[in-house]
This record gives C-alpha cells, structure tokens and sequence, in this order.
C-alpha cells in the first residue's frame, strides 16, 4: 500500500529538535516567568477556549487585517525569542528584519514559509513548556482537542481560517510534497503549527517526567502515528479537512504505552 514519509519525519524532526534545545535554553526560560507561575487547569481551559474564539474571530475578519496583526506578532516574538537566546538587542532584530524582507519580496515560497513556521513551532514548544506541569499538561492536551474537533468537524471554522493564512502565504502551518506516495487528488499536505506545539509540548514534559529516551520515544511513535493516518485519510471517505490534535495525542500515547513496556520488561529481565 502506498504511504508517505514526508510529513511524519517533519513532525518526528521538529519534534526531536524541541527535545533536544529545550535543556541548552531552560535556565534563560526560567527568567521570563516567576517560580510560583505555573498554569493551572482552570488556566488551560480559558487558554483553549480562547484559541478557539480566536480562530472562530479569523473568520469574520478581513484578510488584510490578519495579515497585519499576525506579521506584527510574529516579529515580535521572532524577536523576544531570539533576545533571550543570544541576549543581545542588535543580533535579535536580525531573523524579525529578515522574515519580513522574504516575505515582502519574490524570495518568499514554500520553502522559507515552512522554515519561518517550523521555527516559530519549535520556538513556542519550548519557551511556553515552562507554564506546563503534567497535570496541566494533559488536561491542556485533551481541551485542545476537543476544541479542534468542535472547529473542524463541527463549525468548519477550522478550515475557512486555514484557507484564509494559505491565501496570505502566512508561516502557520507547514506544506510539504507527498513522498513516495502518488494519489490523484493529492500532491502535498498542509499540517498546522498548533500540531507541531502540541507534539514539542507533550515530548518536553514526557522527557521532565521519565527521561530523554522517553521523549523521543514518543517523538518517534507520534511520526508513526501521522504515517498510518496519512494511509487512512488518502484512501478512505474523510473530508478535506481532520484535527490532527487527536493523531498527536494517540501517537503520544502509543509513545508512552511502548516505553513503560520496555521499562517493565527489562525490569522483569534476570540479573
């Protein structure tokens, strides 16, 4: 049966990447927020719900509008994230100056839109893990889920936004080309950078809670995951649009299932 590799090692990659920097930058994290502050689910919930408002709001707005609103915030946070790693002003406002110069010249295709939005993917996963316990952390998970199916499934809001940011050529989620797959109605696939959070998101604090190995274990098991999907979504009746939240959270939990496996094996083996 045919399949695709491309996007589950995308999602797989940047997955890892968020893993592996989330340590190097922890310490310089931890002086954006206070130690007591820390989300709580109550907080999860009003932070879900107003990601739901939010793309429910993208709509109804004109397209010029969101172009200006998301450009001015992702430089600024292009900008904060590159001040607190390197902690100099002149070398942070290099990578906002040059993201608006590509993206308001010729230059700008999906190449450089997949890298600016896998950036800002990996960037949020790890600056925001820090407001994350595991408590809030799954709860987070399951709200936003839901969330998704409701936008999705239910209001369509989802893909109306989605179609509104690719008319804009804005960097929020990732187009990648089917490989090795060949399907008649399909040449690439679009996946959102809320996926790509919420996968970095659930590694880190697998990785706080059992250890590295865990983590990418379940980096790796939630690439499997989207390339099972992919088989499914290709050659069965789904619509065009589905809330890849829920093969996030079934990869991740395979994940987590295959690492307490491994653990209680080897703690069953003989010495």
């Amino acid at each position: 049966m045919p399949f695709d590799i491309v996007l589950p090692l995308v999602v797989c990659i940047a997955t890892m990447v968020t893993i592996w920097l989330h340590p190097k930058i922890q310490s310089r994290i931890k002086l954006l927020f206070r130690e007591d502050q820390e989300l709580r689910v109550r907080d999860a919930f009003l932070l879900v719900v107003t990601m739901g408002i939010m793309i429910t709001v993208v709509v109804f707005i004109p397209q010029q509008a969101i172009q200006i609103l998301f450009l001015a915030a992702y430089s600024f946070l292009l900008f904060l994230f590159t001040y607190i790693a390197v902690e100099k002003w002149y070398l942070a406002v290099v990578p906002p100056v040059a993201f608006l110069a590509l993206y308001s010249s010729s230059f700008w295709n999906v190449v450089v839109l997949d890298f600016f939005a896998l950036v800002f993917a990996v960037c949020i996963s790890v600056y925001l893990s820090g407001l994350f316990s595991w408590k809030t952390v799954i709860a987070f998970a399951a709200l936003i889920t839901v969330m998704d199916v409701i936008q999705v499934m239910g209001t369509g809001y989802m893909g109306e936004a989605a179609g509104k940011f690719v008319e804009l050529r804005l960097p929020v989620f990732v187009q990648v080309p089917l490989f090795p797959i060949q399907h008649e109605e399909f040449t690439s696939i679009l996946l959102g950078l809320g996926d790509i959070f919420l996968s970095g998101l659930l590694a880190i604090q697998t990785t706080q809670k059992f250890g590295r190995k865990a983590g990418f274990i379940c980096a790796a098991s939630i690439g499997l995951a989207f390339a099972v999907f992919e088989v499914a979504f290709f050659y069965s009746s789904f619509a065009a649009y589905f809330p890849a939240t829920l093969v996030v959270v079934c990869g991740w939990l395979l994940g987590l299932g295959m690492y307490n496996l491994v653990r209680r094996v080897r703690s069953s083996e003989p010495l």
